[in-house]
């Protein structure tokens, strides 16, 4: 089936050449130049570069670089991530705020879009309109590896994530070794060491659809992971479940930091009152893989709320008894607050 699908891809990728559905063009290789810069009062400096161009269209990232950052000398981890929009929308804002911080702390720090292709395009037969953002992924993924040296980077400390849809994206784009672009260095893995997923948008109806089904592609080698859901997230947390039972069924389970928002739904995590937890939180679990080093600066302020890990979910368990469990306590809780 795995290869009956990869099959229909490349077909169609070869029918779509010659149309405005293009996917493949021509990387950038070679001297990057930025296409935007800017640097911020305390020193942050960001340059926005094309890494691709896909149906016609330019595909860009952000890189925020640390304050003094010379890329002769330093070659520490990458940070990448993917924003959400249900694979039809969304933009770079959406991890400009967390890769500002990152870079404050003294990663290479970057955010990047992809094609977006909306649910009400039609498309061949057998194939997912998700395939064409995973394409683009893996090319932004590979696009920072090459061009480690020129970004002051280690391309084997590699770290990659995003929100909702980008989560689902940054995950198959790291572990399905289909949907290259064929115009993409692919001697180049887009193997990366961690995770930051923040309520990865895994749906159980991508099963017809192997090339994007997460649980088709999930092995022993699964990376470490911090994940945020909200609690009141069902039709997403369902699908992380499945994933999350599968991983604990693989042995790589204790891999898997789960923090849950009470009473929150989808994408809180970049907002108050839950952003700063989220972001020490992180800043937490990076520091324990030795992806960072010290303490978070980033402090809690009056109105924030506080996550609460989700430990003892065995691989019979599904994250929504944890949710469960949750919701009994909050009801047993006073109303007076």
């Amino acid at each position: 089936m795995k290869l009956l699908t990869s099959s229909i891809f490349v077909f169609t990728l070869g029918t779509l050449l010659s149309s405005d559905m293009c996917l493949a063009q021509t990387p950038n290789s070679g001297a990057i130049t930025p296409v935007r810069s800017s640097t911020d009062e305390v020193g942050i400096e960001m340059k926005r570069y094309v890494y691709k161009h896909s149906a016609g269209q330019p595909r860009e990232l952000e890189v925020y670089f640390p304050k003094g950052h010379d890329p002769s000398n330093a070659k520490g981890p990458c940070v990448l991530l993917f924003h959400g929009g249900a694979w039809g929308g969304g933009d770079l804002k959406q991890f400009q705020k967390f890769c500002h911080y990152f870079a404050s702390r003294g990663l290479v720090a970057v955010t990047a879009n992809y094609r977006l292709v909306l649910a009400s395009q039609k498309l061949p037969t057998g194939v997912s309109r998700k395939q064409f953002c995973i394409t683009d992924a893996k090319s932004a993924i590979r696009w920072v590896k090459q061009h480690s040296q020129e970004l002051g980077l280690d391309p084997t400390k590699v770290i990659a994530g995003g929100g909702s849809a980008g989560g689902h994206v940054s995950i198959l784009a790291t572990t399905n070794t289909g949907l290259n672009d064929p115009a993409d260095p692919t001697e180049i893995d887009t193997s990366v060491v961690a995770y930051l997923l923040f309520n990865p948008a895994l749906a159980t109806f991508d099963s017809k659809f192997p090339e994007v089904d997460a649980l088709q592609h999930l092995t022993n080698d699964f990376a470490p992971a911090i994940v945020f859901f909200g609690t009141e997230d069902e039709k997403w947390l369902e699908g992380w479940g499945a994933a999350h039972t599968q991983l604990k069924d693989l042995g790589v389970g204790d891999r898997i930091n789960l923090w849950l928002a009470e009473g929150a739904g989808h994408s809180f995590f970049g907002k108050k009152p839950w952003f700063n937890h989220v972001l020490i939180e992180t800043d937490r679990f990076l520091v324990s893989q030795g992806l960072l080093s010290s303490k978070a600066t980033q402090k809690m302020t009056p109105g924030d709320k506080r996550l609460i890990e989700a430990k003892n979910v065995d691989s019979s368990s599904k994250v929504e008894k944890q949710t469960l469990s949750l919701e009994s306590h909050r009801r047993d809780q006073p109303t007076s607050r």
